[in-house]
């Protein structure tokens, strides 16, 4: 009651972020807003949100901003600051997918201009390079088919403008970049851009026997090493998706949702912290990559040969991401259960109205530690389903955390033997820890 009349006093929300409209908060807008008090631009109305909720959070971890009719109770007040925090982070969360979707539809041009950009690199580096040697028709050729690389690529991020352009196929369901697809698909364009320098210089040759060595450059024992890797790289693609899809359903690997990729993505885990088999894979990968374009360039008559000794190294950097994928994660886990004690308090059992800590492991995904993802966390007590309060302090939230939250045991909770069962912000249960609550 103390915390419906503080609400009703206060205007809880309604001046949350310095005037948000309601066209954004209903979702007529779509996108950026531009009308009355918003700021203009889904990019400035997410940097606006996000600061004057870190202010909140702030305040309230300080103690400041309390109404009085809630100022009394710790229980009340928790729920209060809870309460707002959480719908100021839905807030905050909104204008993030605003700004993510208005990224997504304009990365198709930059996509498109990274492209053009590196054919008038190859352009000028095959000219500085021709002074001296001379123009042959290996550089046309090799001109020639960055064209047309670059025009499929170009054509392919026009149709997918609303997904990120060329980056289209390379993002995950989750929304970030995909290491594994990445990886395939710069393996894929560099083979089918040196099948067309071939098959340029194939069209321009005018004798047999030239003709008869470009397509003798296509035989597999010349290029062994690199179809391996190709077919190896593309295999481990699907293999990761499926098996990352697979996980996800039999809860054993929590994922949440970015709001947009990020360049960062395919070095780094969900939390954005660097992952050591990411790293491994992309630098690899990166440096083989380097040395077949430089065979290709010495010898741009046949499929760059790339030593088995390298192949095997990429082979070995491939199986060590595959098993990097299968390690990470885990279901959470309830390992405890107990009665949150405050100093002075005496020692009793668990009634209903006190606060239980529960202890454990893998209560905060990675990449859910935003306020509007811990708001999403659930306690099933018994029948009953309990919110996990947000409490701030200055620079994050004491609770809850990755292991361990605070919540309390509401009155309808029956007394007797119930069981107790988190449900993390990505819908994940954990397993089911018996207590017992005394009247």
């Amino acid at each position: 009651m103390a915390v419906q009349e503080a609400r009703r006093g206060g205007g809880s929300d309604g001046g949350a972020y310095g005037g948000a409209c309601a066209g954004l908060r209903n979702g007529s807008h779509g996108g950026g807003c531009t009308c009355g008090d918003c700021p203009h631009g889904a990019r400035e109305g997410h940097r606006r949100a996000v600061a004057a909720f870190l202010l909140k959070r702030d305040e309230f971890a300080a103690g400041q901003g309390l109404p009085a009719a809630v100022a009394h109770s710790d229980s009340a007040s928790r729920q209060w600051v809870s309460e707002e925090l959480t719908q100021s982070a839905e807030l905050v969360a909104e204008r993030g997918r605003a700004e993510g979707d208005a990224w997504l539809a304009g990365l198709w041009r930059r996509t498109a201009g990274a492209v053009w950009a590196a054919v008038v690199l190859l352009l000028l580096t095959q000219s500085l390079t021709a002074i001296g040697a001379g123009w042959t028709a290996a550089r046309t050729a090799g001109l020639a088919a960055a064209l047309v690389v670059a025009g499929a690529l170009t054509a392919a991020s026009w149709f997918h403008r609303a997904r990120g352009g060329a980056l289209a196929p390379v993002i995950g369901e989750d929304n970030r970049l995909s290491t594994s697809r990445a990886v395939a698909a710069v393996w894929v364009l560099f083979v089918a851009y040196a099948v067309l320098v071939l098959a340029g210089q194939l069209v321009a040759a005018s004798g047999h026997a030239r003709r008869d060595a470009l397509i003798s450059g296509l035989e597999l024992a010349r290029a062994a090493g690199v179809v391996t890797v190709l077919a190896v790289v593309c295999g481990i693609a699907v293999l990761v998706r499926r098996v990352v899809g697979l996980r996800v359903l039999g809860q054993r690997l929590q994922k949440v949702r970015a709001d947009r990729p990020r360049a960062a993505d395919l070095l780094t885990d969900d939390a954005g912290r660097g992952a050591f088999a990411d790293i491994q894979y992309v630098v690899i990968s990166a440096v083989a990559l380097v040395f077949a374009a430089v065979r290709l360039a010495r010898r741009p008559e046949q499929l760059p040969d790339l030593p088995w000794g390298l192949a095997v190294v990429v082979l070995v950097s491939a199986a060590t991401y595959v098993a990097g994928k299968y390690a990470e994660g885990g279901r959470p886990v309830i390992l405890s259960v107990v009665r949150a004690r405050e100093a002075g308090d005496l020692d009793a059992p668990i009634r209903t109205g006190d606060d239980i800590e529960i202890r454990g492991a893998g209560f905060v995904p990675p990449g859910a530690q935003r306020a509007d993802r811990l708001s999403r966390m659930v306690v099933r007590i018994g029948a009953v389903h309990v919110h996990v309060p947000l409490v701030p302090v200055t620079g994050g939230f004491r609770n809850p955390t990755d292991t361990l939250l605070t919540v309390p045991v509401p009155a309808d909770v029956e007394p007797g033997r119930v069981e107790v069962q988190v449900v993390t912000g990505a819908g994940v249960e954990t397993n089911g820890y018996a207590i017992d609550v005394t009247e």
